[in-house]
């Protein structure tokens, strides 16, 4: 799975949601980025249809383009709302496994979803 994931040409959407800014549906499944507290966490968490498969990275492959450029278009307001639904409580690295980071400095920011 890592392999197609890897090589997947996704087509980023702006969320408006600051710790998860991005998501695309690729293989009628929603991939959605978490950015997390770099450089205590790894920069990126992709989640894939939810939060059973995921995949941590600092560096995003080629394929992937680049999901924070301002002219990503938005995605619409209750397709964000169903990207992020299964996630709501995951804007925490670690939450995801069940071990929230609990530094202030790095994931303060997502604890206050500011």
């Amino acid at each position: 799975m890592l392999d197609r994931v890897l090589r997947a040409r996704p087509e980023w959407r702006r969320t408006g949601a600051a710790c998860f800014p991005a998501a695309a549906v690729v293989d009628g499944q929603w991939w959605v980025l978490r950015l997390n507290g770099f450089p205590d966490h790894p920069l990126w968490t992709l989640f894939v249809n939810g939060p059973e498969v995921r995949f941590d990275t600092t560096g995003l492959p080629p394929a992937w383009g680049r999901p924070l450029d301002p002219s990503v278009p938005p995605l619409e307001p209750h397709l964000a709302q169903e990207a992020l639904a299964p996630l709501r409580d995951l804007a925490v690295y670690g939450s995801e496994a069940g071990d929230p980071c609990d530094d202030e400095v790095c994931c303060g920011r997502a604890r206050t979803g500011s």
